[in-house]
């Protein structure tokens, strides 16, 4: 990491505990509505009770503040997201396509690095951080569908469009999905489908 920062590993506990400082990074780095802040904090606090759930934070300094988290946890049905995106994949690309990709997936919720900390590595450690040593054989994320760093940056580790031009329930940008095959590897190309 190319700026002195502090990577840290929690659980749901300490997740929950931490929340409104991760909720000021989210902010500052996605700029929503204020209104919808509570609704993101339940929805992360939700998320903390998934299974496998791991969540990382990095601080500038030993009692700086969180300047960029990452969370992720393993993807069930029954989940709102995985299950949207299993159908989005199976209407686009069909059912084995889904499955190869979101059977055995670690789903990464969020990964957030404050402005002032952007281009430094931070997005980096943290996404290579939260999928070291995972047991599940894919990664899946959702991403604004645009060219933009965090969009280049997962294609940077490995991970590569699912789905593209995706409109989840509800008003919102369109999205990509990515895929990427476990273990993440700095600078790869991106994968193919996972054998099923």
């Amino acid at each position: 990491m190319r700026t002195a920062a502090l990577i840290s590993q929690f659980g749901p506990d300490a997740f929950r505990a931490r929340l409104d400082q991760l909720i000021d990074v989210y902010a500052a780095a996605m700029r929503p509505e204020p209104l919808q802040l509570p609704g993101r904090r339940a929805i992360m606090e939700q998320h903390a009770a998934y299974p496998d759930f791991r969540a990382l934070a990095v601080s500038a300094g030993p009692a700086g503040p969180v300047v960029g988290f990452a969370y992720g946890f393993r993807g069930a049905a029954g989940q709102w997201w995985h299950d949207v995106v299993v159908s989005g994949i199976t209407a686009a690309q069909g059912t084995q396509v889904a499955a190869a990709w979101l059977q055995n997936a670690l789903e990464i919720a969020e990964l957030h690095v404050h402005p002032d900390f952007q281009g430094r590595g931070v997005g980096r450690s943290l996404l290579l951080a939260l999928t070291a040593d995972r047991a599940e054989r894919t990664a899946v994320l959702s991403t604004r569908d645009a060219e933009t760093t965090a969009r280049r940056l997962y294609r940077g580790t490995g991970f590569t469009d699912l789905l593209t031009g995706y409109c989840f329930p509800g008003d919102g940008p369109p999205y990509a999905v990515m895929g990427a095959v476990l273990p993440l590897r700095a600078g790869c190309q991106p994968e193919p489908a996972p054998d099923g």
